[in-house]
């Protein structure tokens, strides 16, 4: 049986390129419909093999979205889904942080089995706050290439795009720590 969370990490990347590249040969309300039945199809799956609401929730909003931009033949209603994935997912950390429930401890424990020590797990604890921020950044900019007019942009962006900001926002934190509180606490 085939992983969703996988399918929807393909979804993600592909999504966006796929259907920009379908628009250089179909008109929208084709490429629209086809990309809604696609998405019904997927939804479908994930329903009938009873996945989780959140491996649920990319396809729905990909194809409640999908569905309304072929309605409207408009591609800023298909453009607005990684805009809202990724604003659930600045809420996802913003609430974390404010209710202190660190998420990126807990993900950083279940894959880092050596000993973190005192600081560096104190830091990364606090670190919700950092992700947050980053997050709402990529929000703000997937907000602003929904109105934007160069679509391969959006599709970049998307698919790709952001997935190099958030390399680079953890490459910063690992440097920060590293730089200026591990090694003065040594």
């Amino acid at each position: 049986m085939m992983n969703a969370t996988a399918l929807n990490t393909f979804l993600s990347l592909s999504f966006a390129p796929l259907f920009v590249i379908s628009l250089r040969f179909f008109e929208f309300e084709k490429v629209a419909l086809v990309f809604t039945l696609l998405m019904f199809v997927y939804l479908s799956f994930v329903l009938i093999t009873k996945q989780n609401l959140k491996t649920v929730a990319t396809p729905f909003i990909y194809f409640i979205l999908v569905l309304v931009a072929y309605y409207y033949a408009s591609i800023e209603f298909v453009k607005l889904a990684p805009t809202l994935i990724s604003g659930a997912f600045f809420i996802f950390f913003l609430n974390a942080y404010i209710q202190k429930k660190s998420i990126v401890l807990t993900m950083v424990k279940r894959f880092y089995k050596r000993e973190l020590g005192n600081i560096k797990e104190d830091y990364i604890a606090k670190s919700d706050g950092y992700w947050a921020f980053v997050l709402f950044i990529n929000t703000l900019v997937q907000l602003y290439l929904v109105f934007d007019d160069n679509n391969l942009f959006w599709a970049f962006y998307s698919s790709v795009g952001w997935y190099i900001l958030m390399f680079c926002a953890l490459l910063l934190q690992i440097l920060y720590g590293n730089l200026f509180l591990f090694r003065k606490n040594c």
